[in-house]
């Protein structure tokens, strides 16, 4: 399956996320771990979709989600950065999920700084990540 730039991000606009976990960690200097992730899920169908993504971006695994959904998942910091991220910024999404793929990459940015791996980035990425997927605008 042959996939061009126009399909990805209008198939992204409408199947994709961009997520950032913030959870607890006991061996992290600031007690939590940011987890940044890119997903596509479709039914299991559909799978050769995820797997064409997987092929575009280069990156990535194709897993299997819940029940019979499949996942197409960028999580390595180098991949978002280096894969997604581009792609994106040359190729804009269109609907509300531009400014969620902002913010994402907002915390990207700081991440690749090390701001994750203070106390106060920790305080920054978690006030990003609570504007995330809920429909705040900001």
């Amino acid at each position: 399956m042959k996939l061009d730039a126009q399909w990805v991000t209008g198939f992204v606009d409408g199947e994709g996320c961009f997520h950032v976990s913030v959870n607890p960690h006991e061996e992290m200097k600031t007690g939590y771990q940011v987890l940044p992730e890119f997903t596509v899920v479709q039914h299991k169908r559909d799978i050769q979709v995820l797997h064409a993504l997987k092929d575009y971006f280069d990156c990535g695994v194709v897993r299997a989600n819940h029940g019979d959904r499949m996942a197409y998942r960028v999580r390595s910091i180098e991949h978002l950065l280096k894969h997604i991220v581009p792609f994106f910024m040359k190729h804009p999404l269109k609907t509300k999920k531009n400014i969620d793929f902002k913010k994402f990459r907002k915390i990207l940015l700081k991440m690749e700084t090390g701001e994750h791996l203070t106390v106060e980035g920790i305080g920054e990425i978690r006030a990003i990540t609570e504007q995330m997927n809920r429909g705040n605008l900001r």
